[in-house]
């Protein structure tokens, strides 16, 4: 959970920093920090994700040894 909320945080800052490239003309750290700002929103995704199917499979695990019980 400290990872996913780490990586958005730090998707809004850089798409802040977009904004203010995109502002003063600035049109490379415009492309490389919204770059930057995708990847860290898909990599919370991901951990996200990632941490729902753990949850999920450590479910089924305990149904199925209750199930063989």
């Amino acid at each position: 959970m400290k990872t996913e909320r780490i990586l958005q945080i730090a998707a809004v800052i850089l798409v802040g920093v977009a904004a203010y490239f995109f502002w003063t003309g600035y049109s490379d750290g415009v492309f490389a920090s919204a770059v930057l700002a995708a990847a860290a929103f898909f990599l919370s995704l991901r951990y996200e994700m990632k941490e729902r199917n753990d949850i999920r499979k450590a479910e089924a695990e305990r149904r199925a040894d209750e199930d063989a019980d």
